[in-house]
């Protein structure tokens, strides 16, 4: 019912006085609301008006209007007005009185006081950091702050300022500038969340790191479709061959200061910093990637650090350019230089090879058996703590390099097979140990996708027969060794929760490396290996086998008496050859059958 405003007095003041008591009560909910809201923020320390309190100054500014329009005018004012305004009062009154608690910073409590849920590259292409807290902090004011580190700081720098703020809720998000390929980048970097106290920025969370790089790729180029996981490590001049093998793998090292160059080339910038590659190796690559891609074969290239003294030392690890004959060494992810110089190169490299016209590289495995400190990836010797970590931030570098290139690459990490075999006394590390610091570093700033690329050759190497019993071989998960005879053991520890993918699932696993010398005659090595396949296929958790080598390799044989080849250094074929070519054919029983004398049982 209207309520129509009358001229004569008496008309006038009635109406007036009921629409002034609605409104007192109204103003009266807003003010408590309003003291009790200024009284919580000055618990945390901002004098300043929320947006809760402009809203409420407006509600009271607009009733005063509505007052003194009426003294002005003959119009009228509806009872839906009315209730509007009161259901208003409420909606802010109960916004406020759902604020989170206001909780006292302790010692205890700030560093991890909030959690950075997620920090990933939206939709917009922009890096969204989502914190959830249980409550919100008392500080100086009502902001949360965001600080960018980069890979080798640990904790807000000091002197450094804040790239973002937004006000404090227990559940709010940062969204800021990717700057993909710029000198000011953020695709390495991980983020923390600060709050002001005593006019300092204090850190409230645990550090993360961007978890999907692969969001900014401009290439989502995968791996081909395979009947079987056997592949090879080729021998170049006689890669015609491997089409006549069915070979459906291929690994290949790529060794870093065999394409690097300080000048002329192909240039590449990257981060501010223009790189050079050797043209020539580049094009040699090309070829041949393309031509295994069109016989059907997927490549696994394999990343090696053998440029400590070459064109760009920034990528060795100031701990490893010194006091060493190892053939390769840690990478550099300590300081700026260093972690740009690694970008730089798994960004050209990935892009290079994502289906663009160069070949296909579908598989990435950074430096090689890596717990084998002083043989494979050397750094000064140290705990294996400090170690696992230098080699992860690098790690981490490689793999948002190339995943920002080519979001459907895998990046793996490689271990050889002393799992639990106590080496520290000679200056190496355990798998395992390597194995379990790794995986721990990257959840704890960010789980990615890694993947697992084990050589579990026999122990010691040259024993070929590894299903008989050996002191270094056993079932359980403090095996000394893992190999063919037990590589369940890796299997199944790759099953538990801590070391599952982001979706919860097993990562990909790849033998990358493994083989069987025919020093102690062909038939045993040809029986090891259709052994060691058929268990493999029978694990169901292998992906890929990359079986070392296609052709014997003269100085391995003189160094280690390995003769690992499916063929002589002069290129004649052994019994393992048809065994290799037709273990995934319909030939397989006729090829492998052999073998069930020489094992002892029927596999």
């Amino acid at each position: 019912m209207e309520i129509k405003k009358r001229r004569r007095r008496t008309g006038k003041k009635a109406r007036r006085n009921r629409i002034i008591v609605i409104l007192s009560g109204v103003l009266a909910v807003f003010a408590i609301v309003l003291v009790g809201a200024m009284m919580g923020w000055l618990l945390i320390g901002d004098r300043s008006k929320t947006p809760e309190e402009e809203a409420i100054e407006q509600e009271i500014l607009f009733e005063a209007s509505l007052e003194e329009e009426e003294e002005k005018n003959d119009e009228y004012i509806n009872e839906s007005t009315i209730d509007s305004i009161v259901k208003g009062g409420h909606t802010v009154s109960e916004a406020l009185m759902q604020r989170p608690a206001t909780v006292e910073m302790t010692p205890e409590n700030t560093a991890e006081f909030a959690m950075i849920e997620n920090c990933s590259i939206n939709k917009s292409g922009k890096v969204e950091v989502i914190v959830t807290s249980d409550g919100i902090p008392k500080s100086d004011d009502k902001y949360y702050y965001l600080f960018e580190e980069a890979v080798y700081d640990d904790g807000i720098v000091e002197g450094s300022e804040p790239i973002a703020k937004v006000y404090k809720s227990d559940d709010t998000s940062f969204a800021v500038d990717l700057n993909k390929g710029a000198a000011n980048s953020r695709l390495f970097s991980k983020f923390q969340v600060a709050v002001k106290m005593d006019d300092k920025y204090v850190s409230i969370s645990h550090a993360k790191y961007i978890t999907n790089p692969g969001a900014c790729a401009g290439y989502s180029y995968g791996g081909m479709q395979h009947r079987s996981i056997k592949g090879l490590l080729p021998d170049p001049l006689r890669i015609g061959e491997l089409a006549d093998l069915g070979c459906q793998y291929a690994t290949y090292n790529i060794p870093l200061n065999h394409i690097l160059v300080t000048s002329g080339g192909i240039p590449y910038t990257y981060g501010g910093v223009t790189y050079h590659f050797n043209a020539q190796i580049m094009n040699d690559y090309d070829h041949l990637f393309t031509r295994l891609n069109s016989m059907g074969i997927d490549v696994a290239a394999i990343i090696l650090n053998n440029a400590s003294t070459a064109a760009y030392p920034e990528i060795t690890h100031p701990s490893a350019r010194s006091g060493s004959t190892a053939p390769y060494y840690m990478f550099n992810a300590t300081n700026e230089s260093g972690v740009k110089a690694l970008a730089a190169i798994g960004s050209f490299l990935a892009n290079r090879y994502s289906g663009s016209g160069h070949g296909n590289v579908s598989m990435w495995i950074i430096a090689n058996e890596v717990n084998a400190r002083k043989e494979y990836n050397y750094m000064t010797h140290t705990d294996v703590n400090t170690y696992t970590v230098a080699f992860t931030r690098a790690f981490r570098v490689f793999y948002n390099a190339i995943k920002s290139q080519n979001s459907a690459a895998k990046v793996y990490i490689p271990i050889d097979q002393r799992w639990t075999y106590n080496t520290e006394k000679t200056g190496d590390y355990d798998a395992k140990d390597v194995l379990d610091i790794f995986a721990a570093s990257l959840s704890e700033y960010g789980n990615i996708d890694w993947g697992l690329a084990a050589h579990p050759y026999s122990f010691p190497n040259g024993n070929t027969a590894f299903w008989k019993s050996s002191k270094y071989v056993n079932h359980s998960d403090t095996t000394p060794c893992i190999t063919m005879d037990n590589i369940e053991v890796l299997t199944n520890y790759m099953k538990r929760p801590e070391m599952l993918d982001t979706s919860g699932n097993v990562r990909s696993i790849i033998l990358s490396e493994i083989g069987y010398s025919s020093t102690s005659g062909q038939d045993l090595q040809a029986a090891a290996f259709a052994y060691a396949y058929v268990k493999m296929e029978k694990n169901g958790y292998i992906d890929a086998l990359m079986l070392s080598r296609q052709t014997d390799a003269g100085d391995e044989i003189a160094a280690l008496g390995l003769a690992l080849g499916l063929q002589t250094t002069g290129g004649g074929k052994k019994h393992i050859w048809n065994v290799f070519k037709y273990i995934d054919t319909d030939k397989r029983n006729e090829v492998i059958s052999f073998a069930y004398d020489i094992v002892g049982t029927t596999f």
